[in-house]
């Protein structure tokens, strides 16, 4: 009979070693930078992992249906890239009208703002006539900028084919996580030495898919919702033809995916597009007071009522998650942004001794 070593008591358990602080900066910025350098690669890798986690709820529902795996994640993947070719040729006349039009409109525009900030700059100069009243009139002028900027007709033929490139990658690796994801983290898991670290893997893992799976996928059936009602709105109420009403819809739904910055710039974008409408001052604030209405409807309303408080997460951590994600990955990192950052909140609420961590999102 084997004896066992006595248990420790837990006020007896040395303290577990912490790394110093300046360790941990140093290994923050040093991940940091690998995922800027290595963006080529990482940026595909995780737009199609979260792309699979969309169509994984939907190709669980085929395959209650009796259809095999392969066939349903087939399926999803074609119906999307239908869809999606669908919508972009029927936006593609809209978007290019604008493009072509939007310099011309732009020297129109002035009259109509010129009424709205004809106070501010009354105020400005009423400003200005105190000041040299006070100090003197300066006499120093200012300084002008001349930037010149030479076009690369080699950087935009390299770039076409990089683009399709990564467009095909997320493509195939989308299709390859949603058919065997699931045998990949199988695999995975059977490496680990432990029992418990097995546990709680699986537990992680499969916390990680079925939240972030209703997570994206709500999130994008409301965003979806909410682009349609500002193309419904702009075509019935203000007489928007339709193309370019879904046009704005569709953008309306991406900015959304990208929260606090997303509807600040269509909150510009729709000021800047009713005024380029319409002539009548007020009526060309009606775009931009619609979006702001359906947006603060949905955002107070609507995504806490479906998604509920386990999903909150704190606004000052989502901006600084924003800013840092933006600025490492450009657009792709403002929209990939909020998952990640739900990714993190999931495993440190699922670690031993983390949920403080996990509440600090909140």
């Amino acid at each position: 009979m084997s004896a066992t070593a006595p248990e420790i008591p837990s006020a007896e358990r040395p303290p577990r070693p912490r790394s110093p602080a300046a360790l941990v900066v140093l290994a923050v910025l040093a991940v940091a930078f690998t995922l800027w350098a290595a963006q080529d690669l990482v940026l595909p890798v995780l737009l199609s992992m979260f792309l699979a986690l969309v169509g994984n709820p939907i190709i669980r529902l085929l395959q209650r249906l009796y259809l095999p795996r392969f066939i349903g994640a087939l399926l999803v993947l074609v119906l999307g890239i239908a869809g999606t070719v669908l919508l972009a040729r029927q936006l593609a006349q809209p978007a290019g009208e604008w493009i072509r039009e939007v310099p011309r409109e732009f020297s129109q525009l002035a009259p109509k703002l010129r009424s709205l900030v004809k106070p501010v700059q009354d105020a400005n100069k009423a400003a200005e006539n105190i000041a040299r009243a006070a100090g003197g009139e300066s006499t120093a002028k200012p300084v002008q900028v001349v930037k010149t900027e030479v076009n690369d007709p080699y950087k935009a033929l390299t770039a076409t084919p990089r683009m399709a490139a990564s467009v095909l990658a997320v493509v195939l690796l989308t299709f390859f996580f949603m058919v065997y994801g699931e045998s990949l983290q199988r695999h995975a898991i059977a490496l680990l030495p432990d029992r418990q670290q097995k546990r709680v893997t699986v537990e992680i893992l499969h916390a990680i898919e079925v939240e972030m799976s209703r997570y994206v996928l709500t999130i994008s059936v409301i965003n979806l919702l909410l682009g349609l009602a500002y193309a419904a709105c702009l075509h019935f109420f203000l007489a928007v033809p339709l193309d370019e009403a879904l046009l704005w819809g569709t953008m309306a739904a991406l900015l959304n995916f990208a929260p606090y910055v997303g509807p600040l710039i269509g909150m510009v974008v729709m000021l800047a597009m009713g005024f380029l409408v319409f002539d009548s001052t007020w009526t060309s604030l009606l775009p931009a007071a619609i979006y702001l209405g359906l947006h603060t409807l949905e955002g107070q309303l609507v995504t806490p009522i479906v998604l509920g408080r386990r999903m909150a997460l704190s606004p000052l951590l989502l901006i600084l998650a924003l800013m840092v994600f933006g600025w490492m990955w450009g657009i792709l990192g403002l929209l990939l942004a909020v998952p990640l950052l739900v990714c993190v909140k999931i495993v440190l609420s699922r670690i031993e001794g983390m949920d403080g961590w996990a509440r600090l999102l909140e």
